[in-house]
């Protein structure tokens, strides 16, 4: 035999149309207790202790817990459950329980959706009921393996604010007798009760949230706007997404020149295996992503616009456009493991919000550099006019007078030396017009290959250290290394040689590139020494150039130390930067 429940009071505000009042509808829930029985009398004061113990504590999932534990006391039920309704769709969003243990839930598999059965029709029709046998109920559906036998079952809808939250279901009377009246009337009151918890902690959470996405905005374009290297600021963006969002892994990626979308900064378990991954232009995702428009993704690995082969491992998925002003500077992925909890509403609204500052603050940190290369360029061409209008023109005068002084000399020793002299003051009007054209150079002149590049960097360090630094090539360093690697070498290089002039006070500098080099776990790379004969890592000096050079190297999968150098009894410093090709 079976009893339902499910008619309102004719004069109540839901049957006018109105959103319920929880303070007036738990003062009626209480008023009906008189007049009822001395039973019910006498566990009016356990109602209380259960609705002060509801309202403790603002944390959303804790409250749940704490309203499941107390209404399975109140009707004296073994099993307790509040499911949340879905407001993305049908079905529940979360399940939480009481008297089911850990081993055997996790022995039940699967947790309830919501979509069938029982609980389902309760989604829809969300009234009180109450079973004396709820496996003879035409809309149940079964338990699956391992559940626990029930039969007596009592359900009771949460409302928060007027809508629906979820249900509070209890089950299994203890003594093996059925609900009353008087648990009935008891779990009404302590649901609305939940309704009012339950809405404190909802605002609670959502003010924390907001403010957790505020304070990532924060930092995120403190770290664009700090002048630093720019590779860095797009690696605190995908921390920041990836810590704010709770997902697997936080990507960043810009237009490639080939088309597509290229990842560029990675923040996840194993960050090597995506970086300098291209998504092709032909991927619906990417194109909607350059035309701006945001995409949501419920499960990557079976979307069929998933195109690539990184998405078997994530199941949903945010990909936000980067763009501001008009114009679309990359896209932030924060992806999630198979079988997390989708993303809801406000986290989408929140990491879109996110995603926006970033944009703005990239816009901010290009026009900032671009200020300071202009102010660079402009140095550069005061500094290469100055050498040839100034420096060449006097050494040039001096050699011709040297040369005069060695035509007029009579001892063979004065003429030799003073030969000797012109022909250093030869090389050095070379060096000098070679460090004029690499400051003359603009970025867009920069040639591609890897060898060129080197060279160019040794040429400019060249200017500050008042020598040129010697160099080898090992291998085809233009062929083999890749342009990721061969950027991540470049500033490693660039880091290396400015440590070099900056700290070292070196008389003699070799750099080292060379493509054959095999990594310690067998894999072949590549390797830039970089070994000086100054005076050594100071001890308790900075690190954090070589921290900078150290991260780029793992981003990659390789590694960089540093240790002694080419100066007398090891003297000086050497260091290495390598990475897999």
């Amino acid at each position: 035999m079976s009893v339902q429940e499910s008619k309102e009071s004719p004069e109540s505000p839901e049957s006018r149309g109105g959103a319920p009042d929880p303070l007036e509808a738990a003062a009626q829930a209480t008023r009906s207790l008189h007049g009822l029985s001395t039973e019910l009398t006498a566990r009016v004061p356990q109602l209380l202790e259960a609705m002060r113990s509801v309202g403790t504590g603002l944390e959303l999932h804790s409250t749940l817990d704490r309203i499941c534990e107390t209404a399975a006391e109140l009707a004296d039920a073994r099993y307790a459950a509040i499911g949340v309704v879905d407001t993305d769709g049908p079905g529940l969003s979360d399940f939480v329980t009481f008297g089911v243990s850990t081993q055997l839930a996790r022995r039940i598999g699967h947790r309830p959706d919501g979509k069938r059965g029982l609980l389902g029709a309760l989604i829809s029709h969300p009234d009180t009921v109450r079973l004396a046998d709820l496996t003879k109920d035409p809309r149940s559906a079964g338990f699956p393996a391992h559940h626990p036998p029930m039969k007596t079952f009592l359900g009771v809808p949460i409302r928060v604010q007027g809508e629906i939250f979820g249900n509070l279901y209890l089950a299994e009377k203890n003594g093996g007798g059925e609900f009353n009246d008087y648990d009935v009337h008891m779990v009404r009151v302590l649901a609305t009760e939940a309704g009012i918890a339950i809405g404190n902690a909802r605002l609670y959470e959502a003010a924390t949230q907001r403010e957790r996405w505020i304070d990532g905005s924060v930092a995120v374009t403190t770290a664009l706007l700090s002048g630093g290297d720019a590779d860095d600021a797009l690696s605190v963006v995908a921390e920041q997404a990836r810590r704010l969002a709770d997902s697997a892994a936080g990507i960043v990626m810009l237009p490639a020149e080939e088309g597509g979308m290229e990842i560029v900064a990675v923040s996840a378990d194993n960050p090597a295996t995506s970086l300098g991954v291209v998504i092709p232009a032909d991927s619906p995702v990417v194109d909607k992503l350059l035309r701006g428009e945001p995409v949501f993704v419920d499960d990557a690995a079976s979307d069929p616009r998933m195109i690539s082969r990184l998405t078997s491992q994530y199941g949903p998925c945010m990909m936000l456009p980067l763009h501001s002003g008009g114009r679309v500077l990359g896209a932030l992925v924060t992806p999630r493991a198979r079988g997390k909890r989708p993303f809801t509403e406000a986290e989408r609204t929140l990491a879109t919000q996110f995603a926006s500052q970033a944009a703005l603050a990239l816009m901010m940190a290009e026009a900032q550099r671009d200020r300071e290369r202009l102010a660079v360029f402009e140095d550069r061409d005061r500094i290469a006019r100055d050498l040839h209008d100034l420096v060449i023109q006097r050494l040039f005068a001096t050699g011709m007078m040297l040369e005069g002084a060695q035509r007029r000399s009579i001892v063979p020793e004065v003429r030799d030396g003073v030969g000797k002299a012109v022909d250093e003051l030869d090389v050095t009007i070379q060096e000098i017009r070679t460090a004029i054209f690499a400051l003359q150079q603009g970025p867009a002149e920069a040639p591609s290959g890897l060898r060129t590049r080197v060279l160019r960097e040794i040429n400019m360090a060249a200017v500050p250290l008042g020598f040129k630094p010697a160099h080898r090539f090992v291998g085809p360093v233009d062929t083999v290394v890749g342009e990721l690697v061969g950027k991540n070498l470049i500033a490693a290089l660039r880091e290396a040689l400015s440590n070099a002039f900056r700290h070292a006070d070196a008389s003699r500098i070799e750099v080292l590139v060379d493509s054959t080099a095999s990594l310690p776990d067998g894999r072949p790379g590549v390797r830039l020494e970089v070994a000086d004969d100054g005076v050594g890592m100071p001890e308790g000096g900075r690190r954090s150039g070589l921290r900078n050079l150290r991260r780029r190297a793992e981003s990659l999968g390789g590694s960089s130390w540093y240790g002694s150098g080419i100066g007398e009894d090891g003297g000086g410093t050497t260091l290495v930067w390598e990475a897999p090709l």
